[in-house]
């Protein structure tokens, strides 16, 4: 790469340049070498039946098409069976697939089959907004932009009850 942009990679400068880029690739895609369904594992019967949100978790990813960044905030809400999981878990499944080669809306998707999957919820919604680097630093230079996704899953009438207390909740990303 650096020799297609006209540099000399044995500058000074640029001599540990790749071996940087190799670890800061390795880190930005950890995700690939876990799975978020671990997180799940544990938990806790508080015969809880009511909704659960939790709000604000900041996140970033990697855009596979441009490989630059997206970042922003998921929201999660989910109707327990019961059972709950720690918040913690919610946000370190959020971050294991994150950090992948991505795209928003799969995602999103990921996100709440993931939930859905492991929690036997009675509903799981899952809110993303994220701003796109592709979109701010080239092509059309749109900074501040967000795009939005949401993916659900369940019977209409838990969703909406999720949906109604979510948007009770004060969530960054929404304008």
């Amino acid at each position: 790469m650096l020799k297609s942009l006209g540099e000399n990679p044995d500058r000074d400068g640029l001599q540990q340049t790749p071996v940087r880029v190799a670890e800061l690739y390795s880190e930005l895609f950890s995700g690939l070498k876990e799975d978020p369904a671990e997180f799940l594992e544990t938990t806790f019967d508080e015969n809880h039946h009511e909704p659960v949100i939790v709000a604000n978790i900041s996140f970033f990813s990697i855009c596979e098409h441009h490989l630059l960044p997206f970042l922003g905030y998921v929201h999660v809400g989910y109707n327990p069976n019961g059972r709950v999981v720690g918040a913690s878990k919610l946000a370190r499944v959020i971050d294991t697939l994150s950090r992948r080669p991505q795209i928003q809306e799969r995602l999103t998707t990921q996100i709440v089959d993931t939930i859905v999957g492991n929690l036997c919820t009675k509903a799981a919604l899952v809110f993303v907004s994220a701003e796109h680097m592709c979109m701010t630093l080239r092509g059309v230079r749109k900074p501040g932009s967000h795009i939005v996704t949401v993916a659900q899953r369940g019977s209409e009438d838990v969703l909406r009850t999720l949906k109604e207390t979510m948007s009770l909740a004060s969530l960054k990303g929404f304008k």
